[in-house]
Parts: C-alpha cells; structure tokens; sequence
C-alpha cells in the first residue's frame, strides 16, 4: 500500500511542485489552509506532513502545535517547508517536535530524499 503524504503550502506553486515530485511514489493529497488539512484528517490519517510555516490564519508552528497534542495524530512527523531558514525558527520547530526542515525553493532530489528518509526512521 503507498504512504500517504498531505502537503500543507498557502502557495499554489509550492503545493504543485511537492505535488508533481512526490506523486509517482506516494498518494499526496495537498491542502491550502490547516483549517482544511483537519478536516481531512479526521477520515485520512498520512504517513508525513510537509508543512509551510508561514500561512495565514493558523501558521505552521500553531498547526504542529496542535497536531502534537492530539492524541491519535501525535505520532506524525511533520517536515517544515520554509523559505525564511533561521535557527530561531529551527528552534522553535525543534521544541514543538518537527521532524525536519525543507529550505524553499527545494528541489525535487532533496525533497524526495528527505522524505524517504523521514519515512523509513
């Protein structure tokens, strides 16, 4: 069975590009808002979870925040995509329990490197 990996990124591009690099292994299934990642959630639990950190309404970190204190969904990892790759928010990121970092604009090598690798812990 493929693993299943939801794509969070407020940015069409950002989404269409993880999208296209990702599709040819694993079921992805992409969202623009964490509002809508939850509600999908609820029905489709995903093998990973490659965040932006910068989105309206509920950022990144406030999404891993709550992702990490629900209970069946607590296990995820979840990689952030970011452009702005400072140690403060690597930090911050790192506490909260993201499992890694993806500096945008990524390309596809290191993004299906860093996911198979984040999969197969």
């Amino acid at each position: 069975m493929q693993e299943t990996i939801f794509i969070v990124d407020d940015n069409g591009t950002n989404l269409l590009m993880a999208e296209e690099a990702l599709e040819k292994q694993y079921r992805v299934l992409t969202f623009s808002s964490a509002a809508k990642m939850f509600t999908v959630l609820e029905k489709v639990t995903p093998d990973l979870i490659l965040l932006d950190i910068e989105m309206p309404e509920m950022d990144g970190f406030e999404t891993l925040q709550r992702l990490k204190t629900s209970g069946p969904h607590a296990e995820i990892p979840v990689i952030f995509l970011t452009a702005t790759a400072d140690s403060a928010n690597e930090e911050r990121g790192k506490k909260l329990g993201a499992a890694g970092f993806i500096i945008k604009p990524f390309s596809e090598p290191v993004l299906l490197d860093c996911v198979q690798s984040h999969l197969h812990i």
